[in-house]
Order: C-alpha cells, then sequence, then structure tokens
C-alpha cells in the first residue's frame, strides 16, 4: 500500500468498486476494486485513484513509478526556469546631497538592470520627520531618474519614522 501526496495506491482504494480506466486510456467501465486490482495485477502495472472524489470514484492502471518520476521531472524542470527575485534596499536621507544621490542612483539602476526590485527608503531622524514632504520629493525625483528601466510597484508610504517606495524591473520586450 503505497498513498503519496495526493494519489491513493493499490490496497490503499477503500472504495468497494470503481471507474475503471485502462493503461492505454480506454474505459473499461465500473468494476469492484478486487476485480480492478486483480487486472492491474495481470498487467504488472499499479492501480492508482485519481479521482477519489468520484461517485464511483476514478481509478487508473498505470505504472505508479514511471508516473512518479515524470512528475518530479517537470517539478524540476519548472525550478530550473524560475526566476528569483531578490529586493534590494537603497537607503536615502532627506537632506541629501546631489553627488551622494547620483551614487544611490547609479547603484539602484545596477539593481534594477540585474533584474531585482528596489527598495528605496528615507530614515527620518529628529525633527526632520515634520518635513515629510523633502523625502517624498528624494523618493520622486529618484523614481523619475530611474523610470526608463523602472515601474514604481508602490508609490511613497510611511513605515515609523522611515518613508519607502518599490520599484520593480520593466519587463523586457
Amino acid at each position: 500500500m503505497i498513498i503519496a501526496k495526493d494519489m491513493i495506491v493499490n490496497d490503499g482504494i477503500r472504495a468497494r468498486e470503481v471507474r475503471l480506466i485502462g493503461k492505454d486510456g480506454e474505459q473499461i467501465g465500473v468494476i469492484s476494486t478486487k476485480e480492478a486490482l486483480v487486472k492491474a495485477e495481470e498487467a504488472n502495472l499499479d492501480l492508482v485513484l485519481v479521482a477519489p472524489n468520484g461517485k464511483p470514484p476514478v481509478a487508473r492502471i498505470m505504472d505508479y513509478g514511471k508516473y512518479r518520476y515524470e512528475l518530479q521531472k517537470k517539478e524540476r524542470e519548472a525550478r530550473k526556469n524560475q526566476k528569483v527575485v531578490n529586493i534590494k534596499e537603497v537607503r536615502l536621507s532627506p537632506t541629501i546631497d546631489d553627488h551622494d544621490f547620483e551614487t544611490k542612483l547609479r547603484n539602484a539602476r545596477k539593481f534594477l538592470t540585474k533584474g531585482d526590485k528596489v527598495k528605496v527608503s528615507i530614515r527620518f531622524r529628529g525633527r526632520a520627520i515634520t518635513h515629510k514632504e523633502i523625502g517624498r520629493e528624494v523618493l520622486e525625483r529618484l523614481a523619475k531618474e530611474t523610470s526608463d528601466i523602472a515601474a514604481i510597484e508602490s508609490n511613497a508610504k510611511m513605515d515609523g519614522r522611515s518613508m519607502f517606495i518599490m520599484l520593480a524591473p520593466k519587463a523586457e520586450k
């Protein structure tokens, strides 16, 4: 008896009768589970419950080991093709000077061209928090400077004493 992720196999099938599908996909019909197990053993294959919620449940004669192998192969292929998106952070200050701004802008552009998302944040210290509009202007300036390669994912938001904006790289066409 094998019970996999969501498949019930051979002796694990508890239904009295099942709708059986043959090894080549042909409909055999509704038969007792014992008969279906005998047919599967004659074909030297497994009886796999593919639709346990059906009335009656649907079982199929197949090579379960081969089926599991194919599924794992597909999962590996899908994992290989997926892109991991990292979030990089660039920290600014509301009173940032032009040269420092250019340096931070260069870093943000580098991250965006690599395909990473960028979280640009401004930390307000002391009384600077009373002038949030200055911080918002700095964030919007950086967003405007990177608008050719990045799209604004979320607008400027406050989080405690810091304000941040999320930039995502534009999809290449």
